[in-house]
């Protein structure tokens, strides 16, 4: 009897199917950031980022042309199993070497993206890109009190949700449209609500153009603060989940734009509530939105549990959002994405229905012990038929093939 078979009957003795765990996951779509590749350079002309994120590290390699990161991701794909997407930002466009402005970025200029997506039977998700530019005016965008700032970003805005609707339309498949801007103040301000009342009409522009929600899923994501903005950020978590909930729109979370205290597997089902969808960017925050590779620590795992406990796998949109630049992208990449997998299935591996009765029947005693046990049950044996099945290298055998890429392709980017 393998190890599988074992841990399949260990589980059953607790009223779980492991059978059961492995189809619903396989189910599930992890979106794949794509700037984990380049440390969040994009293919504008280089430049440093800014909007309070950074890239730390410096490992060779990285990749420096669409070419390179398409292959790069490639490798990375190859070694995770189960459903991926791929999620870009607007700065990833392919104009053939043409100046575009982002506020006239076209469809046009992602079409290799979706021909790329196409042949690997993924999906992509869409984000405007709000830092790294000129045009950013005093750490402001669309809550900028110059017009002409303003207007900049909103007509990129638009571009942007044309180019999430064209995206759905062509693979057939709903395209995220996440928002995030970086806008706020290194020192206290005098008018916390003005910058708000210009960022609500920004939005209220961005959003008058009305699109098949069979082909864009559009959403707003809040921070706490950034590097040089620690004062005030102007899209805050009550201003957006207070805009989603009058205007139908998807919040994102990213369990870095929070105070350390502040747990989003908490918030999870508190939107479930009142929302069709919830978005979220999992990372690793350390101290703060450091953007560490996603471990399988105990928030990831929290997270988890909240998705599948609420049976919210079909209405949970998950992203992952982390760059680290001192390590080997292509693991990073695989890491943090079988981390989210091995997450995913460790809660689809509990008697959630138990636990919950032992709750309600307030057991609290016996809720403690069986919820301590099931911890080390063998779900890596789980997880390891999952990536066997799927046809992936199981448990390290994938950093040998890393090794080797980075000795044949990346060691060779000079």
């Amino acid at each position: 009897m393998n190890a599988y078979e074992l841990a399949k009957q260990a589980y059953a003795a607790f009223g779980v199917d492991t059978e059961e765990a492995l189809s619903r996951l396989a189910d599930v779509s992890i979106s794949i950031h794509c700037w984990q590749g380049d440390d969040v350079g994009g293919f504008e002309s280089a430049g440093s980022l800014t909007g309070g994120i950074q890239a730390t590290g410096n490992y060779p390699g990285k990749a420096r042309t669409p070419e390179e990161l398409m292959a790069d991701f490639d490798r990375a794909l190859s070694l995770i199993p189960g459903k991926k997407k791929i999620n870009l930002h607007a700065i990833y466009a392919i104009t053939n070497g043409e100046k575009v402005d982002r506020d006239k970025l076209e469809p046009k200029h992602f079409d290799a993206w979706i021909d790329y997506a196409k042949s690997r039977g993924i999906g992509i998700d869409f984000n405007p890109t709000f830092f790294s530019s000129p045009y950013v005016k005093n750490d402001l965008t669309l809550s900028s009190p110059d017009e002409e700032t303003r207007a900049y970003w909103v007509r990129h805005g638009k571009a942007c949700r044309k180019i999430s609707a064209y995206i759905g339309e062509k693979l057939g498949t709903p395209c995220l449209c996440n928002i995030w801007i970086p806008d706020g103040m290194k020192e206290i301000p005098a008018d916390r609500l003005g910058p708000r009342a210009r960022l609500k009409k920004s939005l209220d522009e961005i959003y008058s153009v009305k699109y098949d929600k069979k082909y864009i899923i559009d959403s707003l994501e809040s921070k706490v603060f950034g590097i040089g903005l620690e004062s005030y950020t102007v899209g805050s978590a009550e201003f957006y989940q207070n805009y989603c909930a009058k205007n139908g729109i998807c919040c994102l979370l990213d369990n870095g734009h929070y105070h350390p205290t502040e747990m989003v597997s908490d918030k999870i089902p508190s939107l479930l509530l009142f929302s069709d969808y919830v978005a979220l960017h999992v990372t690793r925050p350390v101290r703060w939105d450091s953007d560490h590779v996603v471990l399988l620590d105990d928030e990831t795992k929290e997270i988890a549990k909240e998705i599948v406990r609420n049976d919210a796998l079909g209405r949970v949109l998950i992203g992952l959002d982390y760059f680290d630049a001192s390590i080997n992208r292509i693991s990073a990449w695989v890491v943090g994405t079988r981390n989210m997998q091995k997450a995913l299935l460790s809660a689809l591996l509990l008697p959630n229905a138990e636990l919950k009765r032992l709750q309600d029947d307030f057991n609290i005693t016996k809720l403690m012990a069986e919820s301590e046990e099931l911890k080390t049950l063998p779900f890596g044996a789980v997880y390891d038929e999952f990536c066997r099945r799927a046809g992936v290298p199981v448990g390290m055998a994938w950093f040998s093939e890393v090794e080797d890429y980075e000795k044949n392709v990346l060691a060779k980017r000079v």
